[in-house]
């Protein structure tokens, strides 16, 4: 399979399974705290992650761990928390749909810090992916006043710290397998999860409690595909694609989100349609100028 089809699949896949992942979120907090269920998941993908591949571990050069670990705090440790804390308050679907500032973030982000040039039509396909975005936002906050939309801030914050690490995979890493890059983050994250699992209660929940059991679970399926499994494919797919491309991801994931929600009781109306059709047609923009330069070559 050709890169150019690969990264498609990889895209929607990533949709698929992150799009789950703020449900499954808001299913863990009801038996576990927000800094419970993040350092869960990271201990549980940690394992994962190592029966896979604890041996790429040797294989990451001594001079790449400094830009291994700072990956690790912008693209995961940092964000589980963020997100769990937001879910206390926003609905999942909400959560998933601010997620899409990722790719705005990542052009400026990558232009700013690292000199990573972008074109017009990057510009224009990520302004109206946002525009998508904010008509879901407020028709979210028509249809559930009672939120708190404070605490999207947090997801705000995330979707900065994700577009961050799409930088550093993109310009730092790029040699590097994808395998080795995760198991690389999650060795760097286990000693501080821990201490946070611990420090929180972790360690002590009652899992005869049938509450805490299903959240626990909720949190098992989270942690192998939302993030050890995730990770590993956005790796790739950063590798064979670009930094913006990568993130755009994040234009599908409140369409699987959004689903997930109405199948929670959530209201699902017209405007969140058309929203997710505008987002579509951001990411085609993005990409459209790069499929024009390749015909041409």
């Amino acid at each position: 399979m050709q890169n150019n089809t690969k990264k498609w699949v990889y895209l929607f896949i990533l949709a698929l399974i992150w799009g789950t992942s703020y449900i499954l979120i808001k299913k863990g907090l009801v038996g576990l705290s927000p800094l419970q269920l993040g350092a869960f998941r990271i201990v549980f993908t940690t394992i994962f992650l190592f029966l896979m591949g604890f041996r790429t571990l040797f294989k990451i050069p001594k001079e790449k761990w400094l830009w291994v670990g700072l990956s690790a705090l912008l693209g995961t440790f940092l964000p589980v928390f963020l997100f769990a804390y937001a879910e206390t308050q926003i609905d999942s679907s909400i959560a998933s749909i601010l997620n899409s500032l990722v790719p705005l973030f990542t052009i400026f982000l990558g232009y700013l810090v690292f000199k990573i040039p972008f074109n017009g039509n990057q510009v224009l396909g990520v302004l109206l992916g946002l525009l998508g975005a904010g008509i879901l936002i407020f028709q979210g906050a028509e249809v559930n006043p009672e939120q708190n939309y404070m605490f999207s801030g947090l997801v705000v914050i995330a979707a900065l710290c994700y577009a961050g690490n799409a930088n550093i995979l993109k310009s730092k890493l790029q040699e590097l397998s994808s395998l080795g890059i995760a198991v690389g983050n999650f060795a760097v994250m286990l000693i501080p999860a821990i201490f946070v699992l611990y420090f929180s209660g972790g360690m002590s929940v009652d899992i005869d409690d049938p509450v805490i059991t299903e959240s626990l679970i909720y949190i098992t399926l989270l942690a192998f595909f939302g993030t050890a499994l995730a990770k590993i494919l956005f790796n790739k797919l950063v590798q064979i694609s670009s930094a913006v491309f990568s993130t755009s991801v994040t234009y599908l994931i409140p369409i699987v989100g959004i689903f997930w929600g109405l199948l929670d009781g959530e209201r699902l109306t017209l405007i969140h349609l058309l929203g997710a059709f505008v987002i579509l047609t951001g990411v085609y923009l993005v990409n459209a100028n790069r499929k024009q330069k390749k015909t041409d070559g």
